[in-house]
């Protein structure tokens, strides 16, 4: 499952030991922003003991971005069989992704590991990225998913991350788009920074699940429950996505194509959404 992914610093022993048992559908033990530059090197060694920990959630690092000095040695550190993935930030064009790739690649190689085995995340946030976001999705590279930073784009594009994010619409619909004429999977949106405000952060993942996001990133363990939530179909949800498959079957035995149900109007779309949310149902109860 992608619904939630939480970041926790790589070089906080305490927060480290944590992280795994917060309920995330995946944890991201962090190299970059949550790391000084001075501790960079040495908390790699750390992030790969991490790795080692007993878990039921999915194990993702974030490296430095693939223009710094870090991310080649980021990822001959990380790589390795504790590893499930790597989120690559700041990627701003499909040259960036594709050749990250091939390093994870041939690091896969060199140690043994099935060729693909490591899923990599890339982070879209910035003006360059979102203008690119199409070319990076329809690269050819191993990338099932993308993801959105708000806070590094709203810095290169000059705007205020407000609590409504309106600003962030074209942005969050790019990312959306462009997944979807490449055939990823739907991306994973950009954290919530008010940590204090649940409410709005309830209000943030349901917009970006509006919008065809399947997760969010979390950067405080009380966010996870939420965002959880938020990507789940809810009870209500269910019941009618289950009384529109039931009432479509029936009508299609009968003859018709399109029918009504409590005011609706039902043809083929609905339906396949109806199965979509249905199946999504069956996926979260297998894995958890």
């Amino acid at each position: 499952m992608y619904r939630s992914f939480l970041f926790a610093p790589g070089n906080h022993a305490r927060k480290v030991t944590k992280v795994f048992d917060c309920r995330a559908d995946n944890v991201i033990l962090d190299l970059e922003d949550a790391v000084a530059k001075a501790e960079k090197v040495a908390t790699r060694a750390l992030v790969v003991e991490a790795l080692k920990r007993e878990r039921t959630c999915g194990a993702y690092v974030r490296v430095n971005a693939f223009t710094t000095e870090f991310c080649y040695g980021d990822a001959v550190a990380v790589v390795g069989p504790g590893l499930d993935g790597i989120i690559l930030p700041m990627v701003e064009s499909r040259e960036q992704i594709v050749a990250f790739d091939w390093l994870v690649g041939a690091l896969e190689r060199e140690r043994g590991l099935p060729p693909g085995r490591i899923d990599i995340i890339p982070i879209v946030e910035t003006g360059r990225g979102i203008a690119n976001a199409r070319a990076i999705a329809a690269a050819g590279t191993r990338v099932k998913r993308m993801a959105f930073g708000a806070g590094d784009y709203t810095l290169d594009m000059n705007m205020e991350w407000t609590p409504a994010e309106s600003e962030l619409e074209h942005a969050r619909a790019e990312m959306a788009v462009a997944s979807r004429a490449a055939g990823l999977e739907p991306p994973i949106d950009t954290v919530w920074v008010h940590i204090n405000d649940l409410d709005g952060l309830a209000s943030s993942a349901k917009r970006a699940r509006q919008l065809g996001f399947q997760g969010k990133m979390c950067i405080y363990p009380p966010q996870v429950e939420l965002v959880n939530r938020a990507f789940t179909p809810t009870e209500q949800e269910i019941a009618f996505a289950k009384r529109v498959v039931a009432a479509f079957e029936k009508a299609e035995r009968e003859g018709s194509s399109s029918i009504q149900l409590d005011g609706y109007f039902i043809d083929y779309p609905i339906v396949y959404k109806a199965q979509r949310t249905l199946d999504a149902v069956r996926g979260i109860e297998e894995a958890t």
